[in-house]
């Protein structure tokens, strides 16, 4: 079936960089709207931020600024760039994407497993 693999979560110190990768692969027909959610310790998952099919950007107010969402739909693949990255980032960042799966479904979201990032000194 469908599935997100991500790629790229770590340890990275404050003011540093990751660019995590999140590739969607199985038996697709379209992908729509395709983003990046984190989800720390004790709290709700939320919102980092998500990019259109058309290239269309959205990103939590923590992000703008730090963070930018890029895809490649030739490779079904959508980016997290992640600047000056902060102890506060740190959560389990996961991919979402609307995919139908065939020309006459509506889109679903799929989520990927999660992976982690950790901001530390």
């Amino acid at each position: 079936q469908v599935q997100l693999v991500e790629s790229g979560g770590g340890l990275v110190q404050p003011g540093g960089s990751l660019r995590l990768s999140c590739a969607a692969s199985g038996s697709m027909f379209s992908i729509g709207a395709m983003g990046w959610y984190r989800q720390a310790p004790g709290k709700e998952r939320e919102l980092v931020a998500a990019i259109t099919s058309g290239g269309s950007t959205n990103y939590a107010e923590s992000a703008k600024g730090r963070f930018t969402v890029s895809r490649d739909n030739a490779k079904n693949t959508v980016y997290l760039q992640m600047n000056s990255l902060a102890p506060e980032d740190t959560a389990v960042y996961y991919c979402n994407a609307v995919i139908s799966r065939f020309s006459y479904n509506p889109g679903r979201n799929y989520w990927g497993q999660g992976t982690q990032v950790t901001v530390s000194s």
